[in-house]
């Protein structure tokens, strides 16, 4: 059974605090695994060399769901585990992950996930991933994932990935590598407070003919926080690739940006856009003749801009 304290991170990392077993799980807390329901067409494997699992798709199986949370709730904690998806051909399924830490501790708790998606052809995957930190304790909460997906002919994947509080210093990174006619969508949202780092390094690599890629970032860095933002598309054929980088900068915050494209095809088409910049004034105005005072109308503007 969970604690209170582990079904809240549960709540604010998954939307969950409980499974049911109509869905495959696999629960990791404080660096051990301790619940898991595979099903007829998802299979939850431990690996046998390496902390971690293997979660394995059936072909055309369609409206499944996966859940991979973790959460941390011992100070000192530093879990490294490595968990890798292969997604059969035809499939369809959402995969939710994520990792809470709680601590109240003076040491630091660190959890490092390195995730592999091998995605068959025709095959859709929907992966969301949220982030979240909190605790009363000195010591420092650190998340460090690394994505790693390959894509055959036709196949889909929308990865989400949301870190909105808490976090003191994560670096994110993502390779990946499309096949023929293959799509890959990325969404990142952000947001940075006090002290807090948060660096991100994405490279997409267009491999097949007529693939694309969308790569979205959000972000908002608040107070002394530093952000480095850094994607990276690689069209090596027919393809086409678009970049957009949003950022609200406040207090004496710093942001940087630095979208890279790369063409080695002459039918490579790669765009990138990047924007930073403070809240409208005209917006916060408005609202505050609403009503708001000054942080009401902030925060409705940062809740808006990262929805």
């Amino acid at each position: 059974m969970q604690n209170e304290m582990e079904k809240n991170l549960l709540k604010k990392i998954a939307g969950i605090s409980g499974f049911s077993l109509g869905s495959a799980f696999n629960l990791r807390a404080n660096g051990v695994g301790v619940e898991r329901h595979s099903t007829d067409q998802v299979k939850i494997v431990s690996k046998v060399d390496k902390p971690g699992i293997d979660i394995y798709v059936k072909a055309n199986s369609k409206g499944e769901q996966v859940h991979i949370p973790v959460i941390v709730t011992d100070t000192g904690v530093n879990d490294l585990v490595y968990n890798d998806f292969y997604i059969g051909e035809g499939a369809q399924v959402e995969i939710i992950a994520g990792c809470g830490i709680h601590n109240d501790g003076c040491n630091p708790s660190q959890h490092d996930g390195i995730h592999t998606f091998h995605i068959r052809k025709n095959a859709n995957v929907i992966y969301s991933e949220k982030h979240y930190g909190e605790g009363n304790g000195s010591g420092e909460r650190i998340l460090n994932p690394t994505t790693i997906v390959y894509m055959e002919e036709n196949a889909v994947c929308q990865m989400d990935t949301v870190q909105i509080k808490g976090v003191d210093s994560t670096v994110r990174k993502m390779d990946a590598y499309v096949g023929a006619n293959a799509k890959l969508i990325v969404n990142e949202k952000l947001m940075t407070h006090g002290v807090q780092t948060a660096h991100s390094d994405v490279t997409v690599n267009l491999n097949g003919a007529d693939s694309s890629v969308q790569i979205v970032s959000r972000s908002v860095g608040k107070d002394n926080s530093v952000q480095v933002f850094h994607p990276i598309a690689v069209g090596n054929t027919k393809c086409r690739a678009h970049i957009q980088c949003d950022s609200i900068l406040m207090g004496q915050a710093k942001i940087s940006s630095i979208p890279e494209i790369a063409a080695n095809h002459v039918d490579a088409q790669i765009i990138h856009e990047a924007a930073i910049g403070k809240i409208n004034s005209d917006q916060l105005i408005k609202l505050q003749t609403l009503g708001l005072d000054e942080e009401a109308a902030e925060k409705v503007i940062i809740d808006g801009f990262l929805k």
